[in-house]
């Protein structure tokens, strides 16, 4: 029997971009419960701050039911109770402090629903390589993975990694927080190639103020007898000669592999390299691959 060999420097297989899986998980998201309606356990689990506008219904008590919205001290003033804190609590607790304080004098065993009505006071911000960068409510137990599904996922140029940006205690602003600014506590680096993978030990609950930031990937040029020459990003910390031509669709019939260089700059000089298949790109690196002497 005839045994099929592959040819070694024929493009392979690569393994799915950081964006492809986030953009699956995307569309289960979005299939499985539409993004801007919330579950009734991530509205109850909601945190109240300041700002935020809270629908109150008590039932059997219409002349009651209203909007409030929570000041900046965390309390709104409700009708014969006067005011009510509700900064901090979750939902089910102003439920709960609003029955208790209606039964004392008030009603008999009084049936009321908290919900929220505008989400303004705790957020994140998602900026850099996703399809709809900007500003989102934090809601539940928000994960990295979740907050990426609702900016639409990674886009086909965003890097390997995805960095979230924690505001120093008492620092926190009305916008996104880079990792190089004074306001920056604390920078976690999450490899997105993990998260593809399916190991969601590194899918980090959010908090409020968060910044993600998704870079844009670092890019690599490959020239010369290649099948389709050009800029290709880098989404892998660790890329082999072989693989960067990979990208670019493998050596054409004429191109040679035993003379392929590859212009760096070094110390601010460009040189260039002769390098073999399995050495290693470098960022801004350009890749030649000659054509064959015969």
């Amino acid at each position: 029997m005839q045994r099929c060999t592959r040819d070694p420097l024929a493009p392979s297989p690569q393994p799915l971009a950081p964006g492809t899986l986030l953009a699956a998980l995307t569309v289960i998201v979005m299939l499985l419960s539409p993004l801007p309606v919330l579950s009734q356990q991530q509205q109850t689990d909601y945190v109240v701050g300041p700002q935020d506008v809270l629908a109150i219904t008590v039932w059997d008590q219409p002349d009651l039911n209203n909007k409030f919205t929570v000041e900046a001290d965390g309390s709104f003033t409700f009708p014969m109770i006067g005011r009510v804190q509700a900064g901090g609590l979750t939902l089910r607790q102003v439920e709960a402090e609003l029955r208790k304080r209606l039964a004392d004098g008030y009603f008999k065993n009084p049936q009321l629903t908290v919900a929220v009505d505008t989400y303004r006071s705790q957020r994140v911000f998602i900026i850099g390589e996703v399809r709809t960068p900007g500003t989102y409510v934090l809601t539940g137990n928000m994960s990295l993975v979740e907050a990426l599904s609702r900016a639409g996922s990674t886009t086909a140029a965003a890097s390997h990694e995805a960095v979230i940006v924690r505001a120093a205690e008492g620092k926190a602003g009305d916008g996104p927080t880079l990792p190089d600014q004074a306001e920056a506590g604390e920078v976690v680096r999450v490899q997105l190639k993990d998260l593809q993978s399916g190991d969601l030990s590194n899918n980090i609950p959010l908090r409020d103020g968060d910044t993600i930031v998704v870079p844009r990937a670092e890019m690599v040029y490959v020239f010369g007898q290649v099948r389709n020459p050009g800029a290709y990003p880098l989404q892998a910390q660790e890329t082999t000669v072989m693989q960067a031509l990979a990208l670019a669709g493998g050596v054409t019939d004429r191109g040679s592999t035993g003379r392929i260089k590859i212009s760096r700059l070094v110390d601010g000089e460009k040189k260039e390299l002769k390098v073999k298949l399995s050495d290693l790109v470098l960022p801004g690196d350009t890749i030649i691959v000659p054509e064959r002497f015969f």
